[in-house]
């Protein structure tokens, strides 16, 4: 009877720690206009890892929301940011490395994602992450024009080449070409109908519904996204900015962990 009660107590012990393997991580953002919370995503480890690992070693106390752009997002976690003087350009601050890319397709830019800044492709090809700057999409809602011109700035170069492609073969007959021509142009052809990004159904109901910045799509890093606190992002994007997007109030920041399973901390129900 005991080693029956014992192989129970056994089992549930193991189904609770599946389950708790799956528990969300939800972070608190306090600012001066209120709190926003945000789930972590399980499926980019490397960014949920690092962020859980300057959280817990208070990184993010007192830092600024540097850069603030209305319609488009907030950003912060620059480290120069806690004692920076008012007049000083931030955003070059950092923490001596960088997160290889975790872009997947299924996380977008609506409103209230957050994100990883990063170096632009020209020093970056790899679209590796910052080691701690981040973003918060604010956006607005877009239409079927706005959605045409995001696809655009994502698919931008591959568009090019495939115009440059189209023009090649009008130009010159195409059964005229050399065989190794032939070749290269249909597997260019190829490799660009493979690498076109679009954004499905599903995404841009919610772009027109609840709105965001559609043209970062696949070319930064989503990480996690907001479950509440929208008025409080509204708010932090209206402030006033210099010539820089600075904001000319310090808008500072604290993030806290509230809820995760492996810290001890009871979870709340995903709200997505």
């Amino acid at each position: 009877m005991f080693r029956f009660i014992l192989h129970i107590v056994i089992y549930f012990i193991a189904i609770s720690n599946v389950f708790a393997q799956n528990d969300p991580t939800i972070v608190k953002i306090e600012t001066l206009f209120g709190d926003m919370h945000f789930q972590l995503y399980e499926k980019t480890p490397l960014h949920k890892d690092n962020f859980i690992k300057l959280i817990i070693n208070h990184h993010y106390d007192s830092l600024l929301f540097h850069r603030v752009i209305q319609d488009f997002v907030i950003q912060g976690g620059d480290p120069k940011s806690k004692i920076a003087k008012k007049d000083s350009l931030l955003g070059e601050g950092d923490v001596g490395y960088t997160i290889p890319s975790e872009i997947n397709p299924a996380f977008f830019h609506k409103k209230g994602t957050l994100g990883m800044a990063r170096e632009d492709d020209k020093i970056n090809p790899s679209k590796a992450s910052s080691g701690c700057q981040f973003y918060i999409v604010q956006g607005k809602k877009r239409n079927d024009s706005d959605l045409v011109k995001a696809h655009y700035r994502i698919n931008k170069k591959l568009i090019q080449f495939y115009e440059d492609s189209l023009k090649r073969i009008d130009s010159v007959k195409f059964n005229a070409m050399q065989a190794y021509d032939k070749h290269v142009l249909l597997t260019n052809l190829v490799k660009f109908k493979n690498g076109y990004y679009k954004i499905n159904a599903e995404q841009e109901k919610i772009y027109k519904a609840l709105g965001g910045t559609p043209h970062l799509d696949n070319n930064y890093t989503v990480f996690g996204e907001m479950i509440d606190g929208f008025e409080v992002l509204d708010k932090l994007a209206a402030e006033k900015t210099d010539k820089n997007d600075r904001p000319l109030s310090d808008l500072r920041m604290k993030i806290t962990i509230v809820e995760n399973t492996k810290n001890g901390r009871k979870n709340r129900k995903n709200t997505k």
